[in-house]
Formats: C-alpha cells, sequence, structure tokens
C-alpha cells in the first residue's frame, strides 16, 4: 500500500505530468499535491463540483453503476479525474500537458494509485 506522498509521486512519472492531487470530494479539500502549473487547491474545489455533479446525473438516470474515470480535454492539457473506489469520497486528479504525455500511461498509472493508495 502506498501512502500519498508516493502515490503523488507516482502519478509525476509520465511524460507530460505536470500537477496531480488527492481530494476529498466531500469536502473539496486536498490530502495531498505535487507539480506546478495550477493552483490545485481553487482546481479540487471546482472538480470536486464535477465528480457531485456527475454521480448526481447517474443517480437520475438510474444508472446503477461507477465511474471508472473523467477526461477533459483542453486545448493544450488533459485533466484526469479518477474516483479512489477503496476510498468512498476521494478521487485522483492529474493535470498533463497535452503536447508531451502518454494519454494510455497516465490513466494507467492513475490506475495504479487508485489500487494501492493508503490514506
Amino acid at each position: 500500500m502506498a501512502n500519498v506522498k508516493e502515490s503523488l509521486s507516482v502519478l509525476l512519472q509520465p511524460d507530460g505530468a505536470m500537477c496531480t492531487a488527492i481530494v476529498d470530494a466531500n469536502s473539496g479539500m486536498v490530502l495531498g499535491q505535487d507539480g506546478t502549473g495550477l493552483d490545485l487547491e481553487l482546481a479540487a474545489a471546482g472538480n470536486t463540483e464535477v465528480v457531485r455533479a456527475k454521480m448526481k446525473t447517474m443517480k437520475s438516470l438510474g444508472l446503477n453503476d461507477s465511474i471508472e474515470d473523467i477526461l477533459i480535454t483542453l486545448g493544450t492539457q488533459y485533466h484526469i479525474i479518477r474516483p479512489v473506489a477503496a476510498h468512498d469520497g476521494l478521487f485522483i486528479y492529474l493535470v498533463l500537458d497535452k503536447s508531451k504525455s502518454n494519454l494510455a500511461l497516465a490513466r494507467r498509472a492513475c490506475q495504479e494509485v487508485e489500487s494501492t493508495l493508503s490514506v
């Protein structure tokens, strides 16, 4: 089991990774962060709303499923939001430079961290 600091280090290993955070979606607070490029406190609060909105929509649609990840593609960046299944209310947030990153490897890093994260 990896702690938050180790997990953040793993998330920043893929090429193009800019910054990352582990976020409590119940409060919008950052449990840990690393990297540069964004105000991660502000991003955590905003992306908490994204996760809540998706969960609410799934419930309204009667979808008995879970979110694997949410990908937001910007002009120059990818933003990956991945809920942590073993820790209800937590999610991983990873920002990538679109021109330098391999999206598949970054998603795999998020999956690895999600499966080993210990808080």
